[in-house]
Order: C-alpha cells, then sequence, then structure tokens
C-alpha cells in the first residue's frame, strides 16, 4: 500500500536542522564526532524510524546515521523523536545511490539493511541494497573489520542476498532463518517487526564481513 503525501513532510525535515545532514558530503570522514567512542552505525532505508531511535538510545555512545530516500518516511520518524533526539543521531534524506560521497573510506562500523524493499521484478534487480554495485559501495566505506548486519522477511531477498554477498567474497559470519525464535535484547523490534512475528513469519537475519575469521 503507497503511503498518503504527508503536506507537511518537507517543513518538518527543513526544520529539523538538529539531527537532519542536509549536506552529507560535507560530512564525510567527520561522522565520529557524533560518537563518543568512535564507533559509526548506518541504517540504510531506515523507513518510519523505529529502529534508528531505539538502537541509538540503546546504544547511546556509538553515532547511528539514518538514511531514507522517502520524504514522508523521513518526516515521519521526524516526528516520532521530536522530544528525545540525543546528539548520536543524524538522518540523510536522500538515496543511497550517493553513499560513497557521504563517507570516507573506512569510516563505518556497521551497515544495517533492515526489511528492505525486495524489488522482486527481474528488471529492478539492480535496486536491491545487495545487488553488487551496492556491495561495491560497501567494501570501501566500511573498516576492514566492520560488518553489513540484514533482516528480511522475504526469503527471496534474503536467498538471493546470500547467493550477491559470496559471489562478491564476503565472509558469512552469522545466518539464521528463524532469528526471533530466542531472544535478542540487544536489537530492537520495530513495529514493522512485530507485525511479521505475530503472523508466525519468521525474520531472516545475516552478518557479513570484508575480513575472514582466523582460525585457532
Amino acid at each position: 500500500m503507497r503511503m498518503r503525501k504527508k503536506p507537511w513532510a518537507k517543513d518538518m525535515i527543513a526544520s529539523r536542522t538538529d539531527c537532519v545532514i542536509s549536506e552529507p558530503e560535507k560530512m564525510a570522514g567527520h561522522w565520529s564526532q557524533f560518537s563518543k567512542s568512535g564507533e559509526v552505525r548506518v541504517e540504510i532505508g531506515s523507513g518510519k524510524g523505529d529502529y534508528w531511535i531505539n538502537m541509538a538510545h540503546l546504544y547511546p555512545e556509538a553515532a547511528f546515521i539514518a538514511i531514507e530516500k522517502n520524504t514522508d518516511c523521513a518526516a515521519i520518524s521526524l516526528k516520532k523523536c521530536l522530544d528525545n533526539t540525543s546528539d548520536n543521531m543524524k538522518l540523510i534524506v536522500d538515496d543511497a545511490s550517493k553513499i560513497e560521497t557521504w563517507f570516507n573510506e573506512n569510516e563505518i562500523d556497521v551497515i544495517h539493511l533492515n526489511f528492505s524493499d525486495p524489488w522482486p521484478k527481474k528488471g529492478h534487480t539492480k535496486r536491491r541494497l545487495t545487488y553488487r554495485s551496492f556491495l561495491d559501495s560497501y567494501k570501501r566505506i566500511l573498516k576492514p573489520d566492520g560488518k553489513i548486519v540484514m533482516k528480511t522477511d522475504n526469503m527471496k531477498l534474503f536467498e538471493y542476498s546470500l547467493v550477491s554477498f559470496s559471489n562478491s567474497d564476503w565472509y558469512l559470519r552469522e545466518v539464521s532463518v528463524d532469528y526471533r525464535r530466542d531472544e535478542h535484547p540487544e536489537d530492537v523490534i520495530t513495529e514493522y517487526e512485530s507485525n511479521f512475528m505475530a503472523l508466525g513469519q519468521p525474520i531472516y537475519r545475516a552478518v557479513w564481513q570484508l575480513t575472514k575469521e582466523e582460525e585457532n
């Protein structure tokens, strides 16, 4: 279902100079200034902002940078955190295809891909956030020991992503085809995710890194 347009969206985004980064390319190499620990996490496709907001509060020492191209979704997330925006929360309202211009090489610790659009049509494959061109961008901006954490309810996208990462020489660190079967207090549950859980649908999750795990 397509979201109804929010006539107040652009004004909300323009007014939130406390956390919206309007020229993210100027921040390349400097994102760690929003992190007490130096850790920088990025969520691509943050939607209505539940994960971004709650994870930023769960891990106040780390910088959490949300990326959302849909202005209506971005505005909703900003409205949600009007009274509880912390200094470690920043938002980029733009398309993630430009991500290499916003971050320097080896700048990000973790990239979160939560319930990304599966773009099921064959002609739209290049739009998937786990398509090889995106994976190449992630390689450049992640730290050598950085990782990508993906969660999805879409089995076909998950299968596609496992193959795509493998073909791009990423190392699979963790994988689960029913992630929420166990409790994970370190990873917040969004409203979107809880709806799938209520229906009994499994949540698929995987973690990849660029570096190969050393053998003992």
